[in-house]
């Protein structure tokens, strides 16, 4: 049986599964659609939320940028991770025992204001659509490579299966649904890197085997030494930054970490989560239970990078680095490299002979030692000319020549972390629109069936407008995603803290609070990243990068998150108190004597 056709039943497979499960959950009213009837189980739901948040970004992306950066890139694996510990510490219960179904609402509702929760609206569209545009691109690489069409194909693929089972389930069909993506997800994962380090350190267990002996066949014959002490060796020798030094400047990777952080307990499909359990407490144990699962895919990422890189450099360099880089000819005849040709045809991996020598030399030709070794031996600079890092993950059992059923199950469970996350983030778009923006403003009196239709026509828009912008993403999952967090964290975030923690915080002081974080976080963004032009030109100025004491976009959401609560508590000091019924709204929703029990509001 062809690998073409072992990933199509299992990828089939997987898909009957959430289909089938979303029609058997379909919403039938909005408390189900919303918040899935406010009756899952701790335990489940904190599968679900685990499926939600390993998004493509956590599963596909992450690993692959480990890897090819090293220690440096470890601040997703922090920041990801220590936001789960302040949204179980800080939100979660509370938001719960508030007793809305959206982030939205409770904004609206603290801050006593229509004007406050259309601005958190445009604050959750912006970041969950940013969010959405990192997931649809690993569908579509994932897609791509699987089914061995082009990228672009198989964005549209995955755009139309999410439309399948996320616009009629709702809340409840994706709870459940996200629940079976878990599993398939988690075991995708796992199961390659156990084989892989079996093969490179002989330990089942991937985190373990980071930091052990690799065995004589991937040591190239050497004595004992060290997984990462190898693969430091062998980056730096081809040019490349050592692997566990830290490069990344301190104040960028301070910043990052924080933002990833107050990002994650401020993003909105991850919160909604926490509304669909029957009572407070099982809030705080929905947290605990989605770290646990959380914890078993992060604490294999690293070894997966690292192992990858290493296994990736061994092929490229199959007589070491002071030898002759891999044949064009064993990559056409070496059944080794066969994961090359395949992932050749989806446009995110190619090479190129340069100087006709017969070889794919692959090494860092901006490294001064390199260049002059290149010059001596002829070489025509890297010739390894395109490898996109979202590959990285779903290639590795190739990469390692693992059996085919494992290259089938890793298929679907790529297809399993994009599409669950992209579901949760559509679903908190369209409660915003329905709930927040058409019931709760334009049309009040709309009747609960209009309102579900509303909801099922903006999440399908949604879709639609997530799809075209995913077609031309600005940067890898892991990074688009990043920016999202940013976003997050300069708008959301600092208005629910300040909504729960802080009585003097008023409706004036919100509104302007989130548009000054959201707006300096957007626009410098847009000019770090080339999209705001200020002097009218095709390119930015070489100044802007450094504008801000050299601070990368993906780390400015902490400084927007600042500003936020900067802005909040000046105008708020500076005009009316907040009324007395609102404090004692907050001093409740605060109080907690018989929080394990509290139920609905």
């Amino acid at each position: 049986m062809s690998q073409f056709v072992i990933n199509l039943l299992f990828v089939g497979a997987s898909f009957a599964i959430y289909i089938g499960i979303a029609i058997w959950a379909r919403a039938g009213s909005t408390s189900e659609f919303y918040a899935a009837g406010r009756g899952v189980h701790p335990v489940t739901n904190g599968m679900a939320t685990a499926a939600d948040w390993m998004s493509a970004a956590s599963f596909i992306s992450m690993a692959g940028l480990i890897a090819f950066t090293g220690y440096d890139n470890s601040s997703y694996l922090m920041g990801w991770t220590g936001g789960y510990v302040l949204l179980a510490l800080l939100l979660a219960p509370y938001l719960r025992k508030f007793g809305k179904f959206t982030v939205s609402e409770f904004i609206g509702d603290r801050f006593y204001s229509p004007t406050a929760r259309m601005v958190a609206v445009v604050c959750l569209i912006v970041a969950s659509t940013t969010y959405v545009i990192g997931q649809m691109t690993g569908v579509g690489v994932a897609f791509g490579r699987f089914l061995e069409i082009s990228n672009t194909a198989g964005l549209l693929i995955g755009a139309c299966v999410v439309f399948a089972y996320a616009v009629f389930g709702g809340m409840k069909g994706v709870t459940y649904t996200q629940v079976a993506q878990y599993v398939v997800l988690i075991l995708a994962f796992t199961i390659p890197a156990v084989f892989i380090s079996l093969q490179l350190v002989g330990t089942p267990i991937p985190a373990l085997g980071l930091f052990s002996h690799i065995s004589p066949e991937a040591s190239g014959g050497e004595g004992s030494v060290y997984l990462l002490q190898k693969l430091d060796q062998i980056v730096t020798e081809l040019g490349f930054a050592s692997y566990t030094d830290q490069h990344k400047d301190n104040l960028n990777m301070v910043l990052f970490t924080l933002s990833l952080m107050i990002g994650t307990a401020g993003l909105p499909h991850v919160i909604m989560r926490f509304f669909t359990v029957p009572k407070v407490s099982d809030a705080r144990w929905s947290a605990g239970w989605a770290l646990v699962f959380i914890a078993l895919l992060y604490l294999t990422a690293p070894a997966v990078g690292a192992m990858a890189r290493l296994n990736i450099t061994n092929l490229m360099w199959p007589n070491g680095t002071q030898g002759d880089a891999v044949s064009v000819q064993m990559i056409e005849e070496d059944a080794r490299y066969d994961w090359m040709k395949t992932w050749q045809t989806t446009g995110l991996l190619g090479w190129e002979d340069k100087n006709g020598d017969g070889m794919i030399q692959y090494y860092n030709d901006q490294n001064a030692e390199m260049a002059e070794r290149a010059a001596a031996n002829g070489w025509v600079g890297n010739e390894l000319t395109n490898f996109n890092q979202d590959i990285l993950v779903l290639a590795n059992p190739e990469i390692a020549n693992l059996p085919s059923w494992v290259i089938g199950l890793m298929a679907a469970g790529g297809l399993a972390a994009a599409l669950s996350t992209a579901a949760g983030l559509l679903l908190a778009i369209s409660s915003a629109v329905s709930h927040d923006l058409l019931k709760g403003q334009l049309t009040p009196n709309m009747s609960e069936k209009a309102e579900l239709m509303s909801a099922r026509v903006a999440m399908a828009v949604a879709i639609v407008v997530a799809t075209i912008l995913g077609l031309n993403p600005p940067g890898f999952a892991a990074q688009t995603v990043a920016l999202a967090f940013g976003l997050a964290a300069a708008s959301i975030f600092p208005a629910l803290m300040m909504g729960i923690f802080s009585t003097r915080v008023n409706n004036v002081g919100a509104v302007c609070g989130m548009l000054a974080g959201l707006g300096f976080t957007l626009v410098y963004i847009f000019m770090h990243k080339g999209w705001l032009f200020i002097d009218g030109t095709n390119s930015f100025p070489d100044t802007v990068e450094g504008s801000m004491l050299g601070i990368q976009s993906t780390a400015i959401g902490a400084v927007g998150a600042a500003i936020n609560f900067a802005v909040a508590y000046i105008v708020s000091l500076s005009t009316k108190d907040t009324p007395q019924e609102i404090k004692d709204l907050v001093e409740s929703v605060r109080i907690p004597a018989g929080a394990g029990g509290a139920v609905d509001h």
